[in-house]
């Protein structure tokens, strides 16, 4: 029986994580990253302005934890989006289709009691590594 890898990604283009947690695991050919905060990589503090600040940068830092792991936003299966007030949904949504612009990955959003930090957002991944062809069926 073959051995799989069990990658730990840790970028310094990123937050570090707030808790015991890495920024995200590969396992075999799948990374799953942990949820990303809109959090000043530098300050560790949230970017002010509430969800829709936050989302942008919780994005930016999700993209910068994607490529140390050798993946990127095209090769996402799934998203998961908390947030503290879905009336924010709208808003997130419009900075989501910033990055995600074609071909979206499976996705939900919940809105959940708090979040770490107080933040108003945080957005999780599932993505693949490697060649991927997406066929739509």
């Amino acid at each position: 029986m073959s051995k799989i890898v069990r990658k730990l990604i840790s970028t310094s283009n990123a937050p570090r994580p707030v808790a015991p947690y890495n920024q995200a695991v590969i396992a075999d050919r799948t990374v799953y990253v942990s949820g990303c905060l809109g959090l000043d990589k530098d300050t560790m503090t949230l970017m002010p302005g509430g969800a829709v600040p936050e989302m942008a940068k919780a994005l930016e830092n999700l993209q910068a934890v994607l490529a140390a792991a050798g993946s990127g936003v095209d090769k996402v299966v799934k998203a998961t989006i908390f947030v503290e007030d879905m009336g924010d949904f709208a808003n997130i949504n419009e900075e989501y289709k910033k990055v995600f612009t074609k071909d979206f990955p499976a996705r939900s959003c919940v809105q959940v009691a708090k979040l770490p930090m107080n933040a108003k957002v945080e957005i999780e991944v599932v993505a693949l590594t490697g060649e991927v062809e997406t066929v739509s069926v």
